[in-house]
């Protein structure tokens, strides 16, 4: 993975269910993982493994929020060799400032 968040920067990322009272406009979104046409923007994370996020796997017609295997995103490769980036939010933007992110 490019760019790999440090766990320093993880570390400050709500833990999971700590930001679901606010509404989806408002979430705040830390860490944004890209490849291609696919997007993760993550909101919170457990700690270990599991980001919880809004997925964009190629058509943001169907983008959802849902949860986020760190492990898995750093295994994905592309041929020739090209890994999923990693851009942060540093402040964390609201999910609403996020052209990409479609909030229903």
């Amino acid at each position: 993975m490019w760019n790999e968040p440090t766990p320093e920067k993880l570390a400050k990322l709500p833990r999971l269910y700590e930001t679901e009272k606010a509404p989806l406009k408002d979430k705040p979104i830390y860490l944004h993982f890209f490849i291609g046409r696919c997007d993760w923007f993550i909101a919170e994370y457990d700690g270990e493994d599991l980001f919880f996020g809004y997925a964009i796997l190629g058509d943001s017609r169907f983008g959802e929020w849902g949860y986020i295997s760190f492990k898995e995103l750093k295994q994905i490769r592309v041929p020739p060799g090209i890994e999923v980036d990693c851009e942060v939010f540093d402040p964390p933007l609201k999910a609403s400032e996020i052209e990409e992110i479609r909030i229903k």
